[in-house]
């Protein structure tokens, strides 16, 4: 008997939609809804004006340019120097002597001096170079150090040198002078002991490539060294007078002009002076700022390149972000033709209109005014209110004046009120992110006003909902969403 096999079917139970589920149904449809109108609004960024500076970079190399001389030997021979380096000569004052047989040395050597005592004023020669030394020294450009070893190398052999020659000319009647050849100075200036081949530069001359380190050289004279004839030995500074010439922004260096004289601080030992400044272009077509000073020049005769810093007196105000700013087309109206209503004591224009029946009369057009010209005696009035073509009348005359005229204002957004109202600005100083502009003004802003961070995200009189602070100082995110039409009453605060 063949056994009946049976089939098995999976019981489908019945969907069972209960009260629970539709509402978390509907509360995820509502999230995602909502998620994707998030991402399809318009978002605004408020941004909270406060008072502040800009801070700027004022620090610069610059090239340190003087009217030099370079000497040179017109005898060969071991060259010793008496002159220490940032000293000044008069004219026909030993600089330095040269011992064309090298006995110098030897009388030095066998002379019995005994010991010898430095002057408070040796000792300060000593002092100052150090000291002028650790305020200028730089782990970067380490190579000053150098420098700073061969110029007290020359200063100790200056001193040694004159003392000893001194204990010769005692001790053997003057017969020193019969070995050496002393040089005289050719005329009065500050004697410095190294040329770099930028002597001859001038402050017109400067180009980009001078501030190249990479091939720079500076060539340091060392005492009791053998010279040919026409080796430069020394150089002399003639003029007080000297330039420090740094590379700049063009926008940069004509407000820094327009102060005339600069205050200036030498950073390698915080020396300060005053420099006239002036801008030029170089013959490569770069910018560059020469300040022109009329002292310590024999400070830094020891240098070429200089790190200075320019102590300007930064304009304080209303800080901004470069974003907010907006530009606006405003009609202008003469000052004759706006004025006051009488019942509100609001501000607007007397305007022309047409009645029914076709007669012509007058109309009081309620406007505000963004900026005011003194010197033109000009309003700028909202574009959105009145039309080109608009005829208006002065109070109590039948003059009229034809709406034509446009101008343009800077400004931001402001939405204290709710709503993007324009505010115009005047800016005192600007970098790439900031501006400072002016506080107090008649038509812009005040300290604490929230303006738009972005401006152009906004449009004129668009209204601005669902505020949300986040705190002082803070950005904070509110949505645009609802666009108020161009002509449409603006909302009282």
């Amino acid at each position: 008997m063949a056994e009946r096999q049976n089939k098995v079917k999976k019981y489908r139970k019945p969907l069972n939609l209960n009260i629970g589920m539709l509402i978390f149904g509907a509360i995820f449809i509502y999230v995602i809804i909502c998620v994707i109108m998030y991402f399809q609004t318009d978002h605004i960024v408020r941004y909270e004006v406060t008072e502040g500076s800009l801070a700027t970079n004022n620090i610069y190399k610059g090239i340190a340019i003087r009217k030099e001389e370079v000497v040179s030997t017109d005898t060969a021979g071991y060259v010793n120097f008496y002159a220490r380096e940032g000293e000044r000569v008069a004219k026909g004052d030993t600089v330095y002597i040269v011992d064309e047989t090298g006995r110098l040395s030897q009388e030095l050597e066998d002379a019995s001096l005994g010991e010898n005592t430095l002057s408070n004023q040796e000792l300060s020669e000593f002092r100052n170079e150090i000291v002028n030394f650790m305020h200028g020294y730089d782990d970067v450009t380490y190579e000053s150090t150098y420098d700073f070893k061969y110029s007290l190398k020359n200063t100790v052999l200056k001193l040694a040198n004159v003392n000893m020659l001194q204990s010769i000319k005692n001790e053997n009647g003057g017969s020193t002078a019969n070995i050496v050849n002393f040089c005289y100075a050719p005329t009065t200036g500050i004697v410095a002991y190294w040329t770099d081949g930028y002597e001859g530069l001038t402050v017109e001359g400067v180009t980009e490539a001078v501030f190249d380190h990479k091939d720079y050289e500076k060539k340091q004279m060392l005492g009791n060294e053998l010279m040919a004839v026409g080796d430069p030995v020394y150089k002399l500074s003639t003029d007080e007078n000297w330039s420090v010439v740094i590379p700049i922004d063009a926008e940069r260096g004509a407000q820094i002009q327009q102060e005339d004289y600069v205050k200036v601080r030498f950073l390698k030992n915080q020396y300060e002076s005053w420099g006239q400044a002036k801008l030029f272009t170089g013959s490569d077509g770069n910018t560059f700022l020469s300040l022109t000073f009329t002292n310590s020049m024999v400070t830094f005769v020891s240098d070429r390149f200089l790190d200075i810093e320019l102590i300007l007196n930064d304009e304080t105000g209303l800080k901004i972000p470069n974003s907010s700013i907006v530009e606006k087309e405003f009609f202008l109206i003469d000052e004759d033709f706006v004025s006051m209503d009488e019942n509100t004591g609001t501000q607007g224009v007397i305007r022309q209109c047409y009645l029914e029946n076709g007669n012509i009369s007058s109309e009081f057009v309620e406007t505000d005014a963004y900026s005011y010209d003194e010197t033109e005696g000009v309003y700028y009035m909202d574009t959105s209110v009145l039309k080109a073509g608009d005829v208006l009348y002065k109070t109590d005359s039948q003059d009229t004046y034809t709406v034509s005229k446009r101008a343009t204002l800077i400004g931001v957004y402001n939405v204290n009120k709710g709503y993007a109202d324009f505010k115009q600005i005047n800016i005192l100083y600007q970098n790439d992110e900031y501006s400072i502009v002016r506080a107090n003004t008649t038509y812009g802003l005040n300290v604490y006003d929230y303006i738009v961070l972005d401006g152009s995200a906004v449009s004129d009189d668009q209204i601005i909902t669902n505020i949300k602070k986040t705190g002082t100082n803070k950005d904070t995110t509110v949505s645009g969403d609802d666009m108020a039409p161009e002509n449409s009453p603006v909302p009282e605060g």
